[in-house]
């Protein structure tokens, strides 16, 4: 029986799970299928329900649906309760619907790859942003050790609320404190949209930063954004964002087929080319 999932938002044309999961499939020679369902905000609570009516057995959520989809859900692991988000769900044996969030875990596993020693004393790390992204590097960066995480955003208030979630480790600063504020730091993350194309780029002067500290971007269109490219000029390692994407999509595949996968680089280099990139 071919098992199917999908993944929901509104638009859902730019997502590149299918890429990244059809791939999987091929690669494991699993009978399955992976759709995209492009749903509206007013209709999410009713295709949820109807979820296993549509032929999936699970899905994953992309914006605007990951809060509802996490409120809908009558199950979350610890994940997402403390992200206050939802990206992936399936459903049990009996038909009820269970909610994680995958994010967290993709950007540390990411993280682990890319620059394995990242943890050893890397004593304060900055956060750029106070959206999703950021909620969930914060719950992954506590939750692997990090003593303590300074937190910027232009709008502070947002921080602030955002800091008042996960305690005193977090130390929220003024968005024009950042540059100032890195000469402490072993990693600096931006969190944000800005450097992506089509967006504003993100403008901050790095030259506090020691040169042992690494430089992730959780932006993945470029691939090394301008932010990256001027932190490697200078000999810091970089991690882009690509490898998030890739490592948070494996907990969902192993729900939903039945098999862990892993992250190649041949599925690297094949959600690349359809990035446009090299």
């Amino acid at each position: 029986m071919t098992r199917r999932a999908c993944v929901i938002g509104w638009p859902v044309e730019h997502s590149r799970s299918p890429v990244i999961h059809r791939y999987w499939l091929n690669e494991y020679g699993i009978d399955g299928a992976y759709e995209k369902e492009a749903v509206k905000p007013a209709n999410l609570g009713r295709f949820l329900e109807e979820l296993s009516g549509h032929g999936y057995v699970g899905a994953n959520v992309t914006l605007p649906h990951k809060e509802a989809a996490l409120g809908a859900a009558g199950a979350a692991d610890a994940a997402a309760l403390a992200i206050g988000a939802a990206n992936t769900l399936w459903l049990d044996e009996k038909g009820a619907l269970h909610a994680s969030n995958t994010d967290a875990y993709g950007f540390v596993t990411n993280l682990d790859a890319e620059a394995p020693q990242w943890n050893d004393g890397v004593g304060l790390a900055m956060v750029l942003g106070a959206g999703g992204a950021a909620r969930a590097i914060l719950y992954g960066l506590l939750a692997a050790g990090v003593p303590r995480i300074l937190l910027a955003n232009r709008t502070k208030a947002k921080a602030e609320a955002l800091a008042r979630v996960f305690g005193p480790q977090i130390e929220v600063i003024d968005w024009d404190e950042r540059a100032a504020k890195l000469s402490a730091c072993g990693l600096l993350i931006n969190s944000t949209s800005l450097g992506m194309t089509g967006q504003p780029p993100l403008d901050i002067d790095i030259s506090a930063l020691p040169g042992s500290a690494i430089v992730a971007d959780i932006v993945y269109a470029p691939l090394l954004t301008p932010l990256l490219v001027e932190s490697a000029k200078r000999g810091n390692a970089v991690v882009d964002g690509l490898g998030m994407l890739l490592h948070q999509a494996v907990p969902g595949f192993e729900r939903w087929f039945g098999v862990r996968p892993h992250v190649t680089p041949a599925l690297r280099a094949h959600v690349v080319a359809t990035l446009g990139e090299t």
